[in-house]
């Protein structure tokens, strides 16, 4: 698994996970700007996402949901605050209601994704931070450290198949 580590701290309302890949970086930064390919691994395997609305540009937004294994759908939203390809992303993630509508109670969580290059491999770092330490421990009650890791965890797969094509 590429994984490294996953860090919670909640002194700083933050979640850090680290993960490395037998990529370059403009490699790995399309598994973020191509919503096909971002559908094949955001989410844990048992919760595949499907992108409706993919606007990747600072200011631009994104929509999308996860399907669970009995067909229950889980919506989501982004808002894109920072697109600098292929090293850093930045964005606003929350829940959103059956109509694609932002749920305000349920909060907003940041996210920055920074990708490092050093020779063949790609070092990808996303920090989540959250509004409030109620927010952060609910989002770990959901199972969010779990689910991003097992998300993760799904990259080098996708890589490989586009390295042997």
């Amino acid at each position: 698994m590429s994984v490294i580590s996953s860090t919670k701290n909640l002194e700083a309302l933050s979640f850090t996970l680290i993960a490395e890949f037998d990529a370059d970086v403009q490699r790995v930064w399309r598994l973020w700007e191509d919503p096909r390919q971002l559908e094949r691994w955001w989410g844990p395997p048992t919760w595949p996402a499907t992108f409706e609305e993919f606007d990747f540009r600072p200011g631009g937004k994104a929509s999308y949901y996860m399907t669970g294994p009995e067909g229950e759908k889980a919506r989501g939203w982004w808002r894109f605050s920072t697109v600098e390809g292929p090293k850093r992303l930045a964005f606003d993630d929350g829940f959103a209601d059956h109509n694609g509508q932002p749920v305000d109670s349920m909060g907003t969580t940041h996210a920055s994704v920074n990708l490092e290059g050093a020779g063949d491999r790609t070092r990808m770092t996303i920090l989540s931070t959250f509004e409030s330490e109620e927010q952060m421990e609910q989002m770990v009650q959901m199972g969010m450290e779990e689910g991003m890791k097992d998300a993760v965890g799904q990259i080098d797969a996708i890589l490989a198949e586009h390295a042997n094509a």
